[in-house]
């Protein structure tokens, strides 16, 4: 039995936050009924083609979720959404735009006073007050609100992270906000509001150079691929044209580093260098010694002494390189799920179970369980496609 198999989560979710959040309770067992718009879906599914038709963001996003189509702005529509969260759902998950699921009546105060024992998890940019509470907010915006692109990039121009750091901090903060508060409900019986900020979720993420800058001290620079605040810590060419990253973190591996892999014992107490605060300081001058040093051998040979030193390494490696990754196929990590397109591969979610594994269930069509869903809910063969013809599934 998975964790929270018995637990039903009803999630009005689009783009990444919310469904992220909710795939991971769908790991865990949660039966997850994904309400979407008629004829469209979540916007998600539009994003691009590059998984055989399908978009890459929702496959990874939505797996082992059932899709139920309604237009809640349908009056008839609005009563199956009731319904089923008031006589099944023990989770109610939702980003949409500020006010949007309060107007429809899902609000914690709302349905709590119905159902004390629901557990209600709003996902927005800001939060539920404040002066940007209705402010537009896409990952890009919240990287850039949040100082995150500030001390990201080179020292000509900051960077995004390329995967969508914003969303997937705060669908992580909502997938262990909404186990805690079911936790909690086991001992009091009682749901929870959970308000989730995409704005305070990075902001977390990033409190190490907001202290770094703290009192008004200098913030860490743009460093591009490099640490801002250790080095020698970020990639080194070597002699073949590829690119070697490495990273020391204490006095004994500088040490070892100048002696077994630079062979330049000496320079570990050349006074440019003897702490790390120099070495930052100095870092040009250090990154010169490091690339000559470097220059006349491959990045195979390189990352062989920096292995004989125990000095921590890593590929530079692209997409495809991580889809063959060899610890990743040595842990048995790839498995298949199922889509509309066919089988495509999924990484198991982090963690490894002694007793079964995570579930691992096909990704849904558009409207894929309509009929199932409503017919739980005792609408006949007949009601469905009176429904189906009015648009409101």
């Amino acid at each position: 039995m998975r964790p929270l198999e018995g637990i039903t989560v009803v999630t009005l979710e689009h783009a990444i936050a919310a469904p992220f959040a909710s795939r991971q309770l769908a790991d865990l067992g949660a039966r997850v009924i994904k309400i979407e718009r008629p004829g469209v879906g979540d916007f998600a599914r539009g994003y691009d083609e590059r998984v055989r038709g399908l978009a890459s963001h929702f496959v990874w996003t939505n797996r082992s979720k059932e899709s139920l189509t309604l237009d809640v702005k349908h009056p008839e529509a609005q009563k199956i959404l009731h319904r089923l969260v008031l006589e099944q759902a023990d989770v109610v998950l939702q980003n949409l735009a500020p006010g949007a699921s309060a107007r429809l009546g899902l609000s914690y105060e709302a349905l709590s006073a119905k159902k004390p024992g629901i557990i209600v998890c709003d996902i927005s940019g800001y939060g539920n007050n404040g002066p940007y509470r209705d402010k537009k907010a896409y990952d890009l915006l919240i990287q850039s609100e949040s100082g995150f692109l500030s001390v990201t990039g080179t020292p000509d121009e900051p960077c995004k992270a390329g995967p969508s750091i914003a969303d997937t901090a705060a669908g992580m903060y909502a997938y262990t906000n909404i186990l805690a508060a079911l936790l909690q409900r086991g001992k009091t019986g009682r749901g929870q509001h959970i308000d989730i900020s995409m704005l305070e979720s990075l902001v977390e993420w990033t409190s190490y150079p907001l202290y770094y800058a703290f009192d008004g001290a200098a913030p860490p620079p743009r460093t591009g691929a490099s640490h801002a605040t250790i080095y020698p810590y970020g990639p080194f060419p070597a002699g073949d044209g590829k690119v070697v990253m490495l990273g020391l973190q204490n006095e004994r591996e500088w040490g070892l580093f100048c002696d077994k892999v630079l062979l330049q014992p000496a320079l570990a107490s050349d006074e440019r260098f003897t702490s790390n605060s120099r070495r930052v300081a100095a870092r040009e001058a250090l990154r010169a010694l490091i690339v000559d040093a470097f220059a006349s051998l491959t990045a195979e040979q390189v990352v062989e002494r920096l292995e004989a030193a125990q000095i921590a390494n890593a590929q530079v490696n692209s997409m495809h390189e991580v889809w063959a990754h060899p610890q990743l196929k040595a842990r048995d990590r790839w498995r298949e799920v199922d889509t509309a397109i066919g089988k495509v591969p999924a990484l198991l979610p982090p963690g490894s179970w002694q007793h079964g594994e995570p579930r691992m269930d096909p990704v849904p069509a558009l409207g894929q369980h309509n009929d199932a869903i409503l017919a739980e809910l005792g609408y006949s063969a007949a009601q469905i496609e009176a429904l189906r013809a009015e648009k409101a599934i």
